[in-house]
């Protein structure tokens, strides 16, 4: 009995000596060295790239680029007294060859040796569109000189529809009396708002054109012009209290 407990003893204090340690298997130090090599690569893949400038030259590739814009029948006479407005900005700040042709009547718009900006002839053509959409010259103008403006077409249609005398005093109520509705929300909204019969044409930056549009869509459903002018105040101060 004393043998037996004595063998304890000792087998005990083996095991409080030794100190085991863990065998990291082959196949977790496998999986571990994948891992921080997917990892590595996700790094390196979502990092962003840093590009040269591109030069117009390269884009344009020798080749002219080429837009044509149909001219409506009611802004014929229109485009004829404004030309001189429309033809200065387009060649001398775009460097941009543009001509009226007569038999389709279309405004052609072509790029030339001395275009520098890849951008320019998007530009001249967004510029000649909003003028046919019937925003005046000085107004269109902005699209060539600033990045962050749009226009925006709808239809009273798409918002509710509407026939007859219904419609017409719908697009009573947009524009007021002696256009005095239209006038505020363009003020407020520093906007330019076009009605075209039952067509709806918005030039202004995205955020600007929401708000107008939403105004619009007010009118359109029902809303008197009053609740329409309050919501447009209190939006127009807390803009301006942002900022």
């Amino acid at each position: 009995m004393a043998t037996g407990g004595s063998n304890e003893c000792e087998m005990s204090d083996i095991v409080d000596d030794t100190t085991f340690e863990k065998v990291k298997r082959k196949r977790k130090m496998e999986k571990q060295k994948e891992m921080e090599s997917d990892d590595g690569e996700l790094t390196n893949q979502l990092k962003r790239p840093s590009f040269p400038p591109v030069d117009a030259s390269t884009t344009l590739s020798g080749r002219p680029e080429f837009r044509s814009i149909p001219v409506p029948p009611n802004r014929f006479s229109p485009l004829k007294e404004n030309w001189m407005k429309i033809f200065t900005p387009i060649v001398d700040h775009l460097k941009l060859q543009i001509r009226l042709n007569l038999k389709r009547r279309n405004v052609e718009i072509k790029t030339s040796q001395f275009t520098s900006d890849p951008g320019a002839i998007q530009k001249g053509a967004d510029f000649v569109k909003a003028f046919m959409l019937g925003f005046d010259v000085e107004d269109a103008l902005a699209l060539v000189r600033l990045d962050d403006l749009f226009v925006d077409t709808f239809e009273i249609q798409d918002v509710r529809p509407l026939k007859g005398d219904h419609l017409s005093r719908a697009i009573g109520r947009i524009a007021g009396t002696g256009g005095k509705t239209k006038f505020t929300i363009e003020n407020v909204t520093k906007t330019r708002i076009v009605l075209a019969d039952s067509k709806i044409h918005i030039l202004g930056s995205f955020q600007n054109i929401r708000v107008a549009r939403n105004a619009i869509c007010n009118l359109i459903l029902g809303s008197p012009p009053s609740k329409v002018y309050g919501q447009m105040r209190a939006l127009a101060n807390r803009t301006a209290e942002k900022f």
